[in-house]
């Protein structure tokens, strides 16, 4: 009996579907779109991403979302490390400008501090630690409900001076092309939600494919612009030191954070998990209405603390399970 193989192979702590993304990017530069090739490919990206935020809000129970309310320090606590810590620790960033980081990379730099918490490896990890996972569960989809609107908005403010991509116009365009479709998913959600619901692994596939149709436009539209004369070897270097530092900056004071507050060790778990993690998923259609023909630099920034996140994330998780839990206190 043959054993079947995976890729990449599971000693390799790598996520696949980076991979993927890396390719695509390979592809944009070498092939990029141009002309008639690079009105289609906008045109389909624009389409995918409003499609995407559909399925977003037709997929997302709100239901199960207000449920977690009891719970509401906690929730409050993840949310205030998403979108307000992560966004004054890229605004102190503004100091690394520019002797770390080029202008147009701290705009992607600070962009992914003001993108929602993931859901799927914060309740992955959270799980292997032997966390709350429903706690994770409602504070990752309270962190997407919240980042549909205070992300753009978050943008607009802190970097609408830096892009000149960020005007009345784009606001209009978020409303249009990611905030209705949302909004008209979670209308739909009781007609279409035991539909979804059965097709996962086609929706997945759906989900990531347009996703990787976002990069492939942007950076075409990078290359076109002569983004490889703006990203150097030692500047993407520079770049990963500043993300492993904030990404340690922040499962630090998630984690000792949380424990003066009060929570105990499986919440803390929880808002570890869900605190410290950006939403790839979530960013890149965000950056590619925000920024337009200059998502591509924005949009880099996320794509390395991604996998710079999974690759921290999945042997802390196997420590938290492994260490031992602290003693119940005596009774008297």
């Amino acid at each position: 009996m043959t054993r079947r193989r995976t890729f990449p192979p599971p000693w390799l702590p790598v996520d696949g579907y980076l991979l993927a993304l890396l390719g695509t990017v390979g592809l944009a530069v070498l092939l990029p779109a141009s002309g008639t090739g690079a009105t289609v490919a906008e045109s389909a990206a624009t389409a995918v991403v409003a499609v995407l935020f559909f399925l977003y809000g037709a997929r997302l129970s709100t239901r199960e979302a207000l449920d977690g309310l009891r719970h509401w320090r906690l929730h409050l606590t993840v949310l205030g490390c998403t979108f307000l810590v992560f966004p004054l620790l890229g605004l102190a960033a503004r100091a690394l400008v520019p002797t770390v980081l080029t202008p147009e990379l701290y705009t992607g730099f600070l962009f992914l501090c003001l993108v929602p918490s993931t859901i799927q490896s914060s309740i992955a990890f959270t799980s292997i630690a032997r966390g709350n996972v429903p706690a994770a569960i409602c504070a990752g989809s309270f962190s997407s409900l919240v980042g549909i609107v205070l992300t753009p908005l978050l943008a607009a403010a802190l970097l609408g001076g830096g892009t000149g991509g960020l005007s009345a116009d784009s606001v209009l365009r978020i409303a249009l092309q990611l905030l209705a479709p949302f909004l008209l998913g979670q209308l739909l959600r009781p007609r279409l939600g035991g539909f979804l619901l059965h097709r996962k692994r086609v929706l997945g596939y759906v989900d990531r494919g347009s996703i990787l149709l976002v990069v492939y436009t942007a950076f075409s539209q990078g290359m076109v612009a002569g983004i490889r004369h703006l990203v150097t070897p030692d500047r993407l270097a520079l770049l990963l030191a500043a993300e492993a530092v904030l990404l340690a900056v922040m499962l630090t004071l998630t984690w000792y954070g949380a424990g003066r507050l009060g929570f105990d060790r499986a919440d803390r778990i929880a808002i570890q998990f869900a605190g410290s993690k950006k939403s790839l998923a979530a960013g890149l259609p965000m950056a590619s209405v925000l920024f337009g023909p200059h998502a591509s630099l924005a949009v880099l920034p996320l794509m390395l603390y991604h996998q710079l996140q999974l690759m921290t994330c999945a042997p802390l998780a196997k420590h938290r399970a492994h260490a031992p839990k602290p003693p119940e206190p005596a009774l008297r």
